[in-house]
């Protein structure tokens, strides 16, 4: 466990340094487009030789590689794409060492808890293993049920999440020391949140009372189905549940098999999962393929089955408070109504923007990014010119970058959730376009809030009467200031002359950095020879900088 413990902060702390080298360090000295002409190399790199550490040690490293493929709005393609397969690349366990700890568990021999155990698994994941089993004749009467399926957890998996939670929080803690990341997240709290998931993870009772609330939840919803569970053959490290195998929610070829439209349940599931974070508060935070089946069922039409959604696998679940909840709602209709300042509103509003944020430019960015990329589905996106989507970026990045925010509790993975659904959705429709789910079911959130329209009103009118009351006091106020020379103006020329000067100054520290280097590379080269040679090689560095930053500006026109 020491080495398992030592590989992956090794592995941490050599990409983290990495990361401040040509992230942070060559821009300082305006050498960043030697970390932007290398960027997609090492990110695919990083990525790939995270793959074979996941795979390779198993346990939450998995998990972390997983919701990392699921970051489409952070992290890029190159990184996702690579990451992905690890949903469906665990190796199982031997079924010989999977019997011993189901006997272990329950307490009895494996003939006497079940007549029929395939040994063959039916999914082997980073934390459990689940085989086909049949239940005794007698605990089929009293349970109900026969064809189950048994899901038990890997030998050892509680020391393995020990180690890589105690690794993870010290990546954590290094991460809390780097101004760039702490001053907008708090690694130490977003580790913690992991944990805690992952701990429920590993506790099947607790995810056996998840699942019945989540089929309490969606008791009266034709459109959803949840297994029940075997709960006299299930413990903290096995868990039993009625086998719902069905067609596997991206097998498009099986749906159209089915007599299934593929479009038309991309947006039955964005409808259900939006009624999961909206309306409801607890939602499923994996719906990986995996873990969603459409399952047809018979109907006096032959032509145009009805089907619904099984889910499964209830140990990854979110809940949101109900203040988190109206935030969410707000976003959610301003997105709907392109309202760039309503989504700033509720993104405060949500948490995720400190009070003392000044927003004014998001406002702006928002509202031109509605007006100009507003309603536009993945694939006509795709068609938009790659230059003006680096151009917003750019100006995006820097109004973003000057903002403090955090993640509240649960957000990652009210994250992961939709960042997942929206993966599948598209997965099940190339043309799918969020904004078809969202606007439908922001109209009926509109319809549901529009008793309190009066209340609204009433509370702009009062905003428009204190500004009012205010108004010949500020207007004293600036006319005060404009005599006083107190006002200032901010211009694009002004802030490109003062880039200018930081650039020269950078250039001469450059400089100066560099004499001394060389002055004391000469002078320890007699007596220390190494150290000499050392300082005299890393002189190159600012030397560069000082004789190629007025050159790459000039070339670059800034």
């Amino acid at each position: 466990m020491r080495t398992r413990y030592r590989r992956i902060t090794r592995f941490a702390a050599r990409y983290l340094v990495q990361a401040w080298w040509f992230e942070l360090f060559l821009p300082r000295f305006g050498l960043g487009w030697i970390s932007a002409r290398g960027r997609t190399r090492r990110l695919l790199r990083l990525a790939q030789r995270f793959h074979v550490l996941a795979v390779d040690l198993g346990g939450l490293m998995i998990k972390v590689g997983q919701f990392m493929s699921s970051r489409l709005d952070v992290l890029p393609p190159i990184i996702t794409k690579e990451l992905e397969g690890l949903q469906d690349e665990v190796p199982p366990v031997p079924f010989a060492q999977m019997r011993e700890r189901l006997e272990h568990e329950l307490e009895m021999p494996l003939t006497r808890a079940f007549s029929f155990v395939d040994e063959r698994p039916l999914a082997a994941a980073s934390l459990g293993q689940a085989h086909r089993a049949t239940l005794t004749d007698a605990m089929a009467q009293e349970s109900g049920l026969r064809d189950v399926v048994v899901k038990i957890q890997r030998p050892g998996i509680d020391r393995i999440v020990d180690v890589d939670l105690r690794a993870l929080r010290k990546v954590g803690r290094w991460l809390s020391k780097v101004s760039l990341v702490s001053d907008r997240v708090d690694m130490p709290a977003l580790v913690e949140e992991f944990a805690v998931t992952s701990l429920e993870e590993i506790d099947y009772v607790h995810e056996a009372a998840n699942s019945e609330r989540f089929a309490a939840d969606f008791g009266d919803d034709a459109r959803v189905a949840v297994p029940a569970v075997a709960w006299e053959r299930t413990t903290r490290r096995v868990l039993t549940l009625e086998d719902v195998s069905a067609i596997k929610i991206t097998d498009v070829d099986a749906l159209r098999a089915a007599g299934i439209d593929p479009s038309e349940v991309a947006a039955r599931f964005a409808a259900v999962m939006f009624d999961q974070l909206f309306e409801d508060g607890f939602f499923h935070a994996d719906p990986h393929p995996g873990n969603v089946f459409v399952t047809p069922l018979p109907t006096p039409d032959a032509d145009t089955p009805a089907w619904r959604f099984t889910f499964i696998d209830f140990g990854m679940m979110g809940e949101v408070p109900p203040g988190l909840r109206r935030g969410l709602r707000r976003v959610l209709i301003a997105a709907a109504s392109r309202d760039g300042k309503g989504l700033v509103d509720g993104i405060r509003d949500i948490g995720v923007l400190l009070p003392s944020a000044d927003t004014v430019q998001l406002e702006r960015a928002m509202t031109q990014l509605f007006s100009r990329f507003g309603g536009m589905g993945f694939a006509e996106l795709q068609e938009v010119d790659p230059r003006e989507f680096r151009a917003f970026a750019v100006e995006f990045g820097d109004v973003v970058r000057t903002l403090p925010f955090q993640l509240p509790e649960n957000f990652l993975l009210i994250v992961r959730a939709m960042s997942l659904t929206s993966g599948m959705c598209s997965a099940l429709d190339a043309s799918f376009n969020i904004w078809d789910a969202v606007e439908p079911y922001a109209q009926r959130l509109i319809r549901e809030e529009s008793g309190n329209t009066a209340q609204a009103l009433a509370r702009e009118v009062g905003a428009v009467a204190a500004v009012t009351a205010r108004l010949p006091r500020r207007l004293d106020n600036l006319v005060s200031r404009f005599e006083e020379g107190a006002v200032s103006v901010q211009t694009p020329r002004i802030e490109r002359r003062l880039r200018d000067l930081e650039r020269m100054i950078r250039r001469v520290v450059s400089a100066v950095l560099f004499a001394g280097l060389l002055i004391g590379g000469i002078l320890l080269q007699p007596d220390q020879g190494f150290w000499g040679t050392v300082l005299l090689i890393a002189s190159v560095a600012p030397l560069s900088h000082a004789l190629l930053a007025g050159i790459i500006a000039r070339r670059n026109g800034a």
